[in-house]
């Protein structure tokens, strides 16, 4: 008797042994993992390649690195170092520009799905009556998630509208650029519209939706559009001084984007300070009061990070069912393009090169992204306000591709199981 309990004794030091030397290695890959990481972030802020930055890592319930870097503002309008700039602290809101499109329009979307308001495979036309024309209503909300419904990659809308309801119109107005469901071509118009038919179907402006169904009830208290007027005095990241870029998406016809009936000389609101709680989206901005479904949100990397959670635990948050896992899967299931509905899937051609099969993620213009592995139930939201450096020499902003890619290569070696 005494035999078999020393037996039991030694199987259960044993074990501890192993679950303690297990913690251990965990340790010590957090550990190298963050290493790494400060070695990539910090690089780029003492290069002068991006002001600062914010990450969160978390790999099952346990947040592995969530740390900030650099400045919230380094330079002013005219590029004059600041005396002293602003520190960068994991509270700051970021601009996350296209991620809009997923925190927001996207889940405000799926909600309407899983009550049954409407389907992914609805026309259009069904609710938005300008639609029905023998061009659009072929057009399904699918078209519009997948950006396959042949509209504009981008339009100045501000040089036709002064509010929602002209732009709306104007959309509806504009010609079709490629045939409907054929290819695949990147649109902000395409949300614009997902936004309208939010408003439309709940009876609700989309912002007061979404903050009645999405922030209040995930515990987002530090994610809405204008941040200025909602929360007052509050750390908030610099972006862009003023738009120069979205100035030369007009007037340089080189970079391919400006339109034929579009006099650059007719329209000249341009914002000549740094932007600091608006939105830097054009159309956002000047055309749609700083709420639009494709830009607009101001958020933390802790407020994105309930969002990813709930995604990754199949529309269960703490212990309410947010979304169901039938729902989930209808968004995160790859289309022909390679990617999901609202969410990029697409690992061959991104920042989340080679992920494992189901991950996705989505990026935005102002540095912003996040990548999710769910096989391994490991997330990387890393936003960067990598505007208020500025316009490089060739007329652009520094890319931050290599940056994510970097930061993804480094958490795949050390959490993601190979």
């Amino acid at each position: 008797m005494w035999n078999k309990k020393l037996l039991n004794i030694i199987i259960f030091l044993s074990l501890s042994l192993i679950s303690n030397s297990q913690e251990a290695v965990t340790e010590a890959k957090k550990t190298r993992l963050v290493s790494e990481i400060d070695s990539i972030l910090q690089s780029q802020v003492d290069l002068d390649k991006i002001p600062g930055a914010v990450i969160l890592v978390k790999k099952n319930d346990q947040v592995v690195c969530f740390k900030a870097y650099g400045y919230a503002q380094k330079y002013d309008y005219n590029h004059n170092l600041l005396d002293p700039p602003e520190m960068m602290t994991v509270d700051h809101l970021f601009d996350i520009a296209s991620l809009t499109k997923v925190i927001g329009t996207t889940t405000s979307i799926m909600l309407l799905v899983d009550r049954g308001l409407i389907s992914v495979e609805d026309p259009v036309c069904k609710y938005i009556k300008a639609f029905d024309t023998p061009d659009k209503r072929r057009i399904t909300i699918r078209n519009l998630l997948t950006h396959t419904a042949g509209l504009y990659e981008w339009y100045p809308l501000y040089y036709r509208a002064s509010n929602k309801e002209e732009c709306f119109r104007l959309i509806a107005d504009l010609p079709l650029q490629f045939p409907i469901g054929v290819r695949r071509r990147y649109s902000d118009l395409g949300f614009d519209l997902l936004g309208e038919l939010i408003e439309i179907v709940s009876g609700q402006p989309m912002e007061q939706f979404m903050e009645q169904n999405i922030f209040q009830p995930l515990g987002m208290n530090h994610t809405d559009f204008n941040p200025l007027k909602t929360f007052g005095s509050v750390k908030i990241a610099a972006t862009s001084p003023g738009n120069p870029w979205e100035k030369r998406m007009i007037t340089d016809s080189t970079l391919g984007y400006k339109i034929k009936d579009i006099d650059p000389a007719e329209w000249n609101g341009w914002r000549n300070y740094v932007l600091r709680g608006e939105v830097n989206d054009g159309n956002a901005w000047y055309a749609n009061g700083g709420v639009s479904g494709a830009a607009g949100l101001f958020s933390t990397a802790e407020d994105i990070q309930k969002v990813v959670d709930m995604l990754m635990n199949k529309g269960r948050s703490g212990s309410n069912q947010f979304i169901s896992g039938k729902t989930i899967g209808i968004f995160l299931k790859k289309d022909r393009f390679r990617n999901g509905l609202g969410w990029m899937m697409d690992t061959k051609n991104s920042f989340m090169i080679n992920a494992p099969a189901g991950s996705f993620g989505h990026s935005g213009f102002t540095g912003t992204s996040i990548a999710v592995i769910p096989r391994d139930r490991v997330s990387v939201i890393l936003l960067i306000n990598r505007q208020n450096i500025g316009l490089l020499k060739n007329g652009e902003y520094y890319n931050v591709n290599s940056v994510r890619r970097q930061v993804f290569r480094a958490v795949s070696k050390y959490l993601l199981n190979r």
